[in-house]
Formats: C-alpha cells, structure tokens, sequence
C-alpha cells in the first residue's frame, strides 16, 4: 500500500534526536508530505499528533507501541548506514525529490555531521534537503545564486562542505562579499546577516553548507 505514493510531494523524515521541538514537527509535516520516522522518531511524531506514512529502524531505541495500519521496514541492528540514511534512499527509491529533515540536530554530534552529510548525499541524487529545527535551517549548495527573501535580520553561517574552498558573493549581507574565497580549515564564515529582505548568495565555485539561524 506505501508504494502508492505521489513523488511529487515533499518527504520529511523524523530522526531520532532527543527532545525535538514537536511545535515544527507539526507544522511541516502537514496533510500535503509524505512523513516517514526514522525509529524513535516515531514517538515525536505520535506527540505531535503526526501520523507517519512509512516507519524504518532497527528499534533499539524506541520500546514504544507501534502505530496501526502503517508500513514498517524493520532493520537489523548491525548495519552501515543510519536508520535516517536507510529512510533517504528508500524514499529516493520511491521518486522523492524534495526533502526535509526533522529532529536531525542537537543530540550526539556524530549523528547531527552523519545528517548534515546527508544533504550533500541528496544532492549526489539529484535531490534538495534542508535540515529543519526551531533554532536553525541547514542546507547545502552548489554552484549557482541563490534568493533569500524576508530574512533580514536573520544571522547565517557558511562553510565550504566537501571541498577544501568556496568562491562566493553575498548581496544585502552585513559583510559583504564580491568574489571571496573561503576555505575549509578557516571558519571565516560565521555569524553574517541579511541585511534586506531580498538577499542573495552566488557560489561561483566549490560547494557551502549553509545555516541560517532562524
């Protein structure tokens, strides 16, 4: 029955940090996405009163009842990847293009770099991933400009990511940046703002993890 999906919809996938804000579990995963839990991520969805189209885990951390009428793929627990990498390539199966992570940051560092990683695995796919949390959005991007419009005010932070630079502008940014390179072992990209409500981020070369404080 979960293979009867529209791949046109944006898929989020709860992971299994500790205390997730269940505020924005509720609100992006709305009627219009497809929701798929990572293990214990099923116990914030069943908080925020979501309910997952798909679960994936090993369970071994969620001890929890299992929601009714939901398609399960159980996990053993020696294995490579992440049970939230596991629910990516699944959906990535399933024609999913357009992700969203949720309760991805703010636990084991370990697991919050693996999920930042995993936006770049997205983009390797063809698809787009954004990390989402009451405190920040992350993502990643490629060569290309890029449009940020109603965010003055709003402080960002920006790293090259899986490359050792990153040549960029920044327009309606505090510092300003026309052609700059940044490279991976100097965080000279931390702590800017949006200084106009439509700003904007070109990367001429190279690719940025970008974080948006929010």
């Amino acid at each position: 029955m979960a293979n009867q999906v529209v791949p046109s919809k944006k898929c989020i996938i709860i992971a299994g940090a500790p205390n997730p804000d269940i505020d924005v579990i509720r609100q992006a995963a709305g009627e219009s996405a497809y929701v798929i839990c990572a293990d214990c991520g099923v116990a914030a969805a069943q908080k925020a009163g979501v309910k997952p189209d798909l679960i994936v885990g090993d369970f071994d951390s969620f001890t929890g009842e299992l929601p009714q009428n939901c398609e399960i793929i159980r996990l053993v627990p020696e294995k490579d990847d992440t049970d939230t990498l596991h629910c990516i390539n699944v959906a990535l199966e399933r024609g999913f293009r357009e992700f969203v992570l949720l309760a991805a940051t703010g636990g084991r560092l370990d697991h919050t770099f693996a999920n930042c990683c995993m936006l770049e695995y997205l983009r390797e796919h063809g698809a787009s991933g954004m990390i989402l949390s009451k405190n920040e959005k992350i993502t990643v991007l490629t060569a290309g400009s890029y449009d940020f419009n109603g965010c003055k005010g709003l402080t960002f932070s920006v790293y090259p990511f899986g490359c050792a630079a990153a040549a960029l502008s920044y327009q309606g940014a505090k510092y300003p940046l026309n052609h700059g390179t940044l490279t991976h072992s100097a965080a000279m990209g931390t702590s800017n703002i949006f200084t106009e409500n439509h700003a904007a981020i070109t990367v001429h070369s190279g690719q940025i993890i970008l974080m948006i404080n929010v």
